[in-house]
């Protein structure tokens, strides 16, 4: 399931991450996804963003289609939940 190879890579390359992750639209392209790390502190969202499209590779022109990201930092996410 393309679902579990998207949550193994960014475990793999985002150390002390938690990956939250749906499928949109049922075809297995279009994903949405949460990704909570330390390793995002005193970065830009934009920078976070690359390091997700940088850590997936060819996976966003072969396997996924579309995705939808949003990232925390832990104590971010602490306070918005």
């Amino acid at each position: 399931m393309i679902e579990k190879k998207i949550k193994d890579i960014l475990k793999n390359k985002i150390t002390d991450s938690k990956i939250f992750i749906q499928d949109m639209n049922g075809n297995q392209d279009h994903f949405s996804l949460i990704v909570i790390s330390s390793k995002f502190e005193n970065l830009s969202i934009i920078k976070q963003h690359k390091m997700i499209y940088d850590a997936l590779g060819s996976m966003m022109t072969n396997e996924i289609h579309a995705l939808q990201i949003k990232t925390f930092t832990w104590e971010k996410w602490k306070n918005k939940n």
